[in-house]
This record gives structure tokens, C-alpha cells and sequence, in this order.
């Protein structure tokens, strides 16, 4: 047989050695890892690696970033951002195998490196207690090194071994295989467990919703009732979830505080129960995210359960010349909005502590978050909120404008359609066109749908909740065989109609009308 159709001894040998050594490197990662998942599963304020070194991702990511992720993911971002940390890592740990091969202190060393990287990365968590992190950290850097040393013994990748040494016999290329399996296994067991006690530590029941005086009742016809179109109260599970947090935050009630500083007469603090003595008032409101591509579902209405923003702060009392209200939120983040915006006595801007008739869902800020009719979520929507500050435009900028996000982010007037599915088909015959539109909070005087780009056609609105939410809108229509296309555009309170250019959401939110194609068979 020619050297053409089979390897020489050497260059098998060879190569056999670096494969077992790079699934070393990737057991002996993954092992590390699960560790220190495990760990901060088992013991609180010790920091889950994953999550420590992609919150320091989100922190450090580069403008245009978080654009570019949501197009991709939408609200699968979180978990695609983790499933990335993972993939980097191990790649990386096949790297380590490699360099471990030939030079075994050299690779226990950048092990070291990365060990102390997630240590640091840990620190940023406010739940992060710094001993525990360091003991963590150490046996993490343990683990990963003793695995990474054992495997790549087994496998006879001794230092300055493999070049011109035998292919691994049977008996110990199986030995190495079911140990090194056995491990990456009992890894993903271990991070398995550790994650889910992670996600219930310290988790509280948050007890009866406080009931307001008046209640927020929806008049007969908000919702039309059409199959598919999206209903005019999101449910809170459905609700979309946009943040930084990649694991949502345990807050204790008992514990809970909230500050509100800067610019004020006097500094406050209030506890859940002072907070809730306020009167209780509740309101539907509709919010969205600055990511909201045209015809993208980053948007939703609910029913708030709160007290007024501007009850809790007469409490400290605004000096004149605030013109910038920062929310802060337990995990460090902040939104900065327009002081004029939130004291116009024409917006009812609330800490909401509850979302349709139940207690806010941890996913959307329990105990207590920020809703503020008619401005873009990244400049007001502070979940988990713990602080309130009153400063200045000039003087600070919030999370997301150093990212090459707009300082001031009105909600812009916007329509989508639901029915027919986008792509979708359907049958021949009479059918309906049908959507939601918004506005908050000038609401939406008027909906058009144009159909193959043809003349524009007013549509029929649901009845309106408020001027701060969102409205259905249909429009009847033959449905004739063929391919086929439709817009809309709305046209808001105010009697200014939506922009047809299309734009990016960045800066300030996309512009555009939503257009679909469809069948009808």
C-alpha cells in the first residue's frame, strides 16, 4: 500500500497525541468550570464563572454591540452570550491541552491566568462575597490543573513526548476515553446543578399585591378578538424581557432598600413597607425596547400595580435645576430620564411593584422597577431599582449612551402587523389584515393599511385604554389567489404619521413602515 492511502507511524503518532491532549484541555476546562458552577450553586456570594466573565462582556462590549445581538437573537441574547463564554473557553482549554503537551508549566500557568481573569470578572456581582470568590477561584485553578495534569498523563502526552513515539495501545486509548468522558459527564451534572440552585438562592415569596383605591378596568372593545393578533394585555410570561442581568437577581424584601439622593432637600430611604404605606394607584402602560426592529415584538402592554414616582419624590424633595433622574439598579445598572419628563403632572410615571394583578415577576424588576409612560425602556425602565438620584444631564451618563445610544428616547410612534403570519398563507375569500399600533403616550389617532402597494386604507381601532398604551386595528379584505403584499403606517395624537424611511434602531429607535408578503391559495 502507498504512503498515499496510509499514514506513516510517526505522523499517526503524532497526531493521535494532539487530539487527546486537546480533549484534555476541554475536560479539563469544562471541569473547572462546572466547579466553580457548582460552588456558586451550593454557597452564596461565591460567583458563577460563566456569568461573571459574561457580564464583563456585556460591560466592556463596543458600541453597536448590543444592536447587532438582539437583530440576532432577540431575546435569546442571554443565553446565546453564555453558550459563546462556554464555546470560547473550551476552545481555549484545547488550546491549553496542546500547549501542555510539550510545555506542561507553561499551560498550568495561563490556567492560572484565566482562573484569576474569573476571580476579578466575580468582584463586579454586588452578591459576590470576595473570600468566598477567592476560595472559589482556587479550586477552580485545583480542579482544572490536577484534571488537565492526570488526562494528559494518561494519554502519554509526557513533556517533549508524542514526536516520534507510538500510537496509544488499546487498552490505555480506552482507559484515557472513559475517564476523560466520565468527567466532562459528572462536569455537566455538576453545572447542571449548580446553576439551578444559583437561579432559587435566597428567592422570597413576595407575598399579597397591595390593591389601589380606583381599579384599572378595560373598556369593552380594547380587545378584538382575532385569532393570531397579538392580545391587547400581554401576558406576563409572554412578556418580552430585555436587560443585562444573564441571571435574574434574588432580591430579599426584608432586606430591600430604596435611596433616593443627589440633588434633593433630603436624602430618603425607604424600606418595601414604607414604600407601599403610599397611596396605591395602577395603570395599563405600554413599553418597549430601543431594539425594536420594524415589526419586531420587543414591545407590550400591561397593567402596572404601584405608587407614583413623583409621591416618592416629594419624599426627599428635587432641587431646582435636577434635570436628569438616574434609576440604579441592585446589579449596578442605570437609566438616565429627563427630569421635565417625569415631573409633567400630564405623565403618571410609577414604581411599579406589580404587573397584571399579580407581584412583579422576578424577570421584570421584583420587588420593585421603574415604568415611565412614553420613553424607550434603556432610559427609564429601571428593573430591581434600589437607588434614585437626581443629578444632571451634563453630569452623568447612564448605561447605554456611552455605547452610542441617544441621551433622550421618546417612544416613537409605530404599527405592526400580525395578520396575515408574515410569509404566512392563507385562504381565499373575505379575510383580515390586522395589527397593534402605539404611541405612548400620545396615542394612536388613526391606522392605515395599504394592500400590493396599492391605495392606503383607514383601519378599524379597538377601543382605546389610555393614551398611554397600544391599540389593535383591523382592516377587511378579499383575499384573492396569488402572492401578495401590505403595509402600515399610523399616525399618532399628536396628527404626525410614522416615518416610511427606514432606520436602524440605534440611535434612537427604528423608523419605517412594517411590510409583509403572504399567499392566499
Amino acid at each position: 500500500m502507498t504512503s498515499t492511502t496510509l499514514l506513516v507511524p510517526e505522523a499517526a503518532a503524532r497526531r493521535s497525541d494532539r487530539i487527546a491532549a486537546a480533549f484534555a484541555g476541554v475536560v479539563a476546562t469544562g471541569a473547572g468550570l462546572a466547579a466553580g458552577e457548582a460552588l456558586a450553586g451550593f454557597v452564596p456570594g461565591v460567583p458563577s464563572p460563566i456569568l461573571a466573565v459574561g457580564r464583563l462582556a456585556i460591560d466592556l462590549q463596543p458600541p453597536g454591540a448590543k444592536e447587532f445581538v438582539v437583530s440576532l437573537f432577540g431575546t435569546a441574547d442571554k443565553l446565546a452570550l453564555q453558550v459563546g463564554v462556554l464555546v470560547v473557553a473550551l476552545a481555549i482549554g484545547a488550546g491549553l491541552g496542546l500547549l501542555g503537551r510539550r510545555r506542561r508549566g507553561a499551560a498550568m500557568t495561563v490556567i492560572g491566568g484565566f482562573v484569576a481573569l474569573g476571580f476579578v470578572a466575580g468582584l463586579r456581582d454586588p452578591d459576590t462575597m470576595p473570600g468566598l470568590a477567592a476560595a472559589a477561584a482556587l479550586g477552580e485553578l485545583a480542579i482544572g490543573v490536577v484534571v488537565l495534569d492526570r488526562l494528559l498523563r494518561l494519554a502519554g502526552a509526557q513533556q517533549g513526548g508524542g514526536a516520534g513515539g507510538a500510537v496509544m495501545p488499546d487498552w490505555s486509548r480506552r482507559s484515557f476515553l472513559l475517564r476523560g468522558g466520565a468527567l466532562a459527564a459528572g462536569s455537566v451534572v455538576a453545572a447542571a446543578v449548580g446553576r439551578s440552585l444559583l437561579e432559587g438562592q435566597r428567592t422570597v415569596k413576595p407575598g399579597e399585591l397591595p390593591r389601589p383605591e380606583d381599579a384599572a378596568e378595560l373598556p369593552a372593545g380594547a380587545d378584538l378578538g382575532l385569532e393570531g393578533l397579538t392580545p391587547i394585555v400581554v401576558a406576563n410570561d409572554d412578556f418580552y424581557r430585555i436587560d443585562t442581568a444573564l441571571i435574574v437577581p434574588n432580591i430579599d424584601l426584608t432586606t430591600w432598600r430604596l435611596r433616593i439622593h443627589g440633588m434633593v432637600e433630603r436624602e430618603v430611604t425607604l424600606t418595601y413597607a414604607q414604600l407601599i404605606e403610599l397611596p396605591i394607584i395602577e395603570q395599563y402602560v405600554t413599553i418597549a425596547c430601543v431594539s425594536n426592529r420594524v415589526g419586531g415584538d420587543l414591545v407590550g402592554n400591561a397593567k402596572w400595580t404601584g405608587v407614583r414616582l413623583r409621591d416618592v419624590l416629594d419624599l426627599a424633595g428635587v432641587k431646582p435645576g435636577a434635570t436628569q433622574l438616574v434609576g440604579r439598579s441592585g446589579d449596578g445598572w442605570t437609566a438616565g430620564s429627563p427630569t421635565a419628563w417625569v415631573m409633567d403632572p400630564d405623565r403618571e410615571p410609577m414604581i411599579a411593584i406589580g404587573m397584571n394583578d399579580k407581584p412583579l415577576p422576578r424577570e421584570h424588576g421584583f420587588p420593585a422597577r421603574v415604568i415611565i409612560p412614553g420613553l424607550f425602556g434603556y432610559v427609564s425602565a429601571t428593573k430591581w431599582v434600589t437607588e434614585l438620584e437626581l443629578t444632571t444631564l451634563e453630569a452623568f451618563d447612564a448605561y447605554w449612551v456611552p455605547l452610542g445610544w441617544a441621551k433622550e428616547a421618546p417612544i416613537l410612534t409605530q404599527s405592526r402587523i400580525d395578520v396575515p403570519a408574515r410569509n404566512g398563507s392563507i385562504p381565499v375569500g373575505p379575510s383580515m389584515i390586522a395589527g397593534v399600533a402605539w404611541a405612548p403616550d400620545r396615542g394612536i389617532a388613526r391606522v392605515e393599511v395599504s394592500v400590493d402597494d396599492g391605495e392606503w386604507h383607514e383601519a378599524t381601532l379597538s377601543v382605546p385604554i389610555a393614551d398611554t398604551t397600544w391599540v389593535q386595528w383591523q382592516y377587511p379584505w378579499d383575499a384573492a389567489i396569488g402572492d401578495h403584499s401590505a403595509r402600515v403606517r399610523a399616525t399618532d395624537g399628536t396628527g404626525t404619521t410614522q416615518t416610511e424611511t427606514p432606520t436602524r434602531p440605534d440611535p434612537d429607535g427604528a423608523r419605517g413602515w412594517h411590510r409583509i408578503t403572504f399567499s392566499v391559495h
